[in-house]
């Protein structure tokens, strides 16, 4: 791993700076990526652009702001995206500050901006050696996303062409499949999931193979497989659908054939059963059959304690006496049987003798 700190000025900086759709943001004669394409926009408030052009005026000190080195000697800004921008458009006159423009400003103030100190850690290094010393000095300001952080590890042509999809407020996946995933583009959440689903829970091992393709393809026509699968299995839209791990479940079913109006029919029952309590388990829990996902309401302690007393403290299965601590409540008609959470449905088993019939 390689450390250095270096010295520019904001002249230095803001040297052809350029912000558009296709090259994204860039600086310093064109070889700094500011903000790669369709990667994070520009989130600072009016207050917090202000409060960088007052740190430079006052000749105050900046944080310092880190870059990683790329393969070919270029860099790309790690942390202080914001305050660069902020500092590159208020330079090019896209607003004023005090009422002032930069055009505005004598020209003794114009020179004590553009040579304005900025301190800038440069790393460089093997990939895992600049991610996690990325995560250790990702401490101060607007954080970095783990995945924020990913993409500045692994960039090349592939990140480039995935934030393409998966990385802007209006991007494709999020006008596909928003109503079906939490979190934001911006921060690159959608991307984060859709490596996740696609890797199987191994993200840096998936970026690190395709860092060099050409293209995305790959990926983005697997997210649209999935919220395809989705819609087709599931065509009623429910806000419980948001935020599931879809695609590990498309993963394991999507070869098996359903029946949706069948499984809608038995999405609405469990949507209405109370002793459901979670609502958005249903769906896995529809393709698993696997009950903790529903999360079925347990017994009350007053239902318990009637149960305990009716059975005078004795376990039916091993017929032993115990402790209402050392028992626990059980349905005796089965939930998926049709039995209720009721006091009436309610026996309490020792607890080895409880855990063996879950077991089964």
């Amino acid at each position: 791993m390689n450390i250095e700190l270096k010295e520019i000025t904001v002249r230095e900086l803001t040297q052809d700076y350029e912000d558009n759709e296709e090259n994204g943001v860039v600086g310093y004669g064109g070889k700094l990526d500011i903000r790669p394409p369709y990667q994070r926009e520009f989130i600072y408030k009016d207050k917090q652009r202000d409060a960088v052009i007052d740190t430079i005026t006052k000749e105050f000190p900046l944080n310092v702001m880190y870059w990683a080195v790329r393969d070919d000697g270029n860099f790309e800004v790690i942390d202080g995206q914001q305050r660069t921008i902020s500092v590159a458009q208020f330079v090019e006159g896209d607003f004023a500050f005090n009422n002032r423009y930069f055009h505005n400003l004598q020209n003794d103030e114009k020179e004590q901006i553009l040579n304005y100190k900025l301190m800038v850690y440069l790393c460089s290094g093997t990939d895992s050696e600049k991610l996690e010393w990325f995560k250790t000095i990702n401490i101060a300001g607007e954080k970095l996303t783990d995945q924020e952080l990913r993409n500045a590890v692994y960039s090349g042509s592939w990140v480039s062409d995935a934030k393409r999809y998966f990385s802007k407020t209006s991007c494709a996946a999020y006008g596909l499949g928003g109503d079906y995933l939490n979190g934001s583009a911006i921060r690159q959440d959608y991307l984060e999931t859709t490596i996740k689903w696609i890797s199987n829970d191994s993200i840096e091992d998936y970026m690190a193979k395709n860092q060099n393709e050409p293209n995305a393809n790959e990926i983005w026509l697997y997210f649209q497989s999935v919220i395809n699968w989705i819609k087709a299995v599931f065509p009623k839209y429910r806000r419980e659908m948001k935020g599931i791990d879809w695609g590990f479940l498309y993963n394991d079913y999507k070869d098996k054939k359903f029946d949706s109006k069948k499984l809608e029919s038995e999405i609405a029952k469990l949507m209405e059963d109370e002793d459901v309590g979670s609502k958005k388990g249903i769906y896995t829990y529809i393709l698993t059959r696997k009950e903790k996902y529903l999360s079925i309401r347990a017994f009350s302690p007053n239902q318990k304690r009637e149960a305990y007393e009716r059975q005078k403290g004795i376990c039916p299965v091993c017929k032993e006496h115990f402790k209402i601590e050392e028992m626990e409540g059980d349905h005796i008609t089965p939930w998926h049987e049709g039995g209720k959470t009721t006091a009436e449905n309610c026996q309490m088993l020792c607890k080895e003798d409880n855990r063996r019939k879950s077991g089964k």
